[in-house]
């Protein structure tokens, strides 16, 4: 019994050290970038030994493959929370029009897979090849929105440029956050209000396209709501 206690113990430790390898070598990916990270300043910063690193993950690359993977089954998995949670009974460009926005704001306040993925998009190597080959699912849902949208309207839209305006939007305020605040200078006192400011251009822009009545918008009151939107949907009609 305290054999078995003892191995679940050390089963259980391997896997923490193993997911406090991985946060903090996302956090180093998406400050500095995959080429200026090391295993020794991960190794640092974690306060792990590099030998131990090593031990669980062999290399830098393979850090970032695993990483790659979860950020991944992460989105996916909120994109499905977001799509079950939209209500059915309602028409389907506020169905592609709610998931549009609220995946943008989810983009916001989660910025490392968006700047993870600007890290691979310089690269262009293998890394690049696996991040967007394997990044199917929103795609997917996407598609098949718009796919019902079209199917409704004599007005259809094109869902590479759907793909194309959510990620202009998200990848703009992860990195060029400076630029985002000298846009309304004077008038927030956080960058979550700036961010806040950049979503309602988002929110109008898709709104209008997808002839979404004023009645039936979405907004968010205050700072706190906007860091709510991706996870508890408190997003309400204007």
């Amino acid at each position: 019994m305290i054999k078995r206690r003892q191995g679940r113990r050390s089963a259980e430790d391997a896997q923490k050290t193993k997911q406090s390898i991985l946060q903090v070598a996302t956090e180093l990916f998406s400050e500095f970038g995959y080429s200026q990270v090391t295993l020794r300043s991960i190794s640092e910063r974690a306060g792990i030994s590099h030998s131990l690193i090593r031990h669980h993950f062999g290399s830098k690359e393979q850090i970032w493959y695993e990483i790659s993977d979860s950020i991944r089954e992460y989105m996916e998995e909120h994109c499905k929370q977001v799509l079950n949670s939209i209500p059915t009974d309602i028409p389907v460009n506020e169905k592609l029009y709610q998931f549009s926005v609220r995946i943008l704001a989810f983009t916001l306040v989660n910025k490392n897979p968006i700047r993870l993925s600007s890290d691979v998009i310089g690269e262009e190597d293998e890394r690049f090849d696996y991040f967007y080959q394997h990044s199917t699912q929103l795609s997917t849902i996407i598609e098949n929105l718009v796919n019902e949208y079209n199917s409704s309207t004599t007005d259809p839209i094109e869902v590479n440029e759907l793909n194309w305006e959510i990620i202009l939007y998200a990848h703009a305020a992860a990195s060029l956050e400076p630029f985002l605040k000298a846009t309304w200078p004077g008038e927030h006192d956080s960058s979550i209000e700036h961010l806040k400011k950049h979503w309602s251009l988002f929110n109008s822009l898709m709104a209008n396209k997808l002839h979404v009545e004023r009645a039936h918008r979405l907004k968010a009151d205050n700072v706190a709501e906007l860091h709510a939107i991706p996870a508890t949907s408190t997003l309400h009609a204007i």
